[in-house]
This record gives structure tokens, C-alpha cells and sequence, in this order.
């Protein structure tokens, strides 16, 4: 299975995704799922925000080496599972993809882009919260 974080630009909120993700799988010694992250207005290349890189690292997680993607017409297609911060990039996915492989965090995770490191630990927090609660809903096999 092949899960993907999606978020806008790819240097905050689902690199900080993918990096809990992972973590989260190790811990529960769970095989056969890959994760990554893109975005849909992502400059490819971009490094991805200190702030964001030092609030996951209180969770021992390392994504000071991530550099940012856009999503493709390959990545739609050799994706299984959408995982989306907000509704609205759900919504921007659902013009290419079933509805019923695309989830959302919560109700949504804010865009701590331009915060200071409260805001990006904050952010972090909802995501590793969110993705705990959601970890059987995002693992769960879609047809």
C-alpha cells in the first residue's frame, strides 16, 4: 500500500506527516506501507521549513533532508491512500481521483508556514494526534 501526505507546498505539514507516519508504522512494527508526501502548489526542491524540522525532532523524527514535491499524474496514480491536511486539498484531489481513497487530518490541520517554532510544535502536535486516531482509517485497505 502506498500512502501519500498532501499538503500545499510540501515543506511544513506533510513532510512533518510522513516523518510521524513512518515512526508511527516502526513502532508498530507494520510492513507493506509506504508513505511519502507531496504538494499541490509545491516548488520542487524547496528544503523544508527549519521550524518544522525542529518541532518533529521532540518525536525523535529526521526530516531535515526532505526537499519538496508536486504531486503528479504518477503519484495519483500509484497512490492508494491520499491523506490531505484541509478539506479544500481533498477537495482539489477528488477532480482526479475516488473520493473514497482520499482522508483528511481531523478536521484539518492549520498552516503554521511563517510561524514562529510554538506554532510549528502546536501543528505537530495535531498531526501526531490526529494520525494516532486515524492510524486504522489510514491503514485501512480501499478497494
Amino acid at each position: 500500500m502506498k500512502i501519500l501526505f498532501v499538503c500545499t507546498g510540501n515543506t511544513c505539514r506533510s513532510p512533518m506527516a510522513e516523518g510521524i507516519f513512518r515512526m508511527l508504522l516502526k513502532d508498530r512494527g507494520v510492513d507493506g506501507i509506504e508513505c511519502s508526501s507531496a504538494g499541490l502548489f509545491a516548488m520542487t526542491g524547496d528544503e523544508v521549513t527549519p521550524n518544522a524540522a525542529k518541532a518533529v525532532e521532540r518525536f525523535g523524527v529526521d526530516i531535515s533532508s526532505h526537499r519538496a514535491r508536486r504531486i503528479t499524474a504518477c503519484l495519483l496514480d500509484e497512490t492508494d491512500k491520499f491523506v490531505c491536511m484541509t478539506g479544500q486539498h481533498a477537495a482539489s484531489l477528488s477532480m482526479y481521483v475516488p473520493s473514497e481513497k482520499i482522508t483528511v487530518l481531523d478536521d484539518g490541520i492549520f498552516d503554521p508556514f511563517g510561524g514562529d517554532l510554538e506554532k510549528y510544535m502546536l501543528c505537530a502536535s495535531a498531526i501526531k494526534e490526529s494520525l494516532v486516531a486515524q492510524f486504522d482509517e489510514i491503514t485501512a485497505v480501499t478497494e
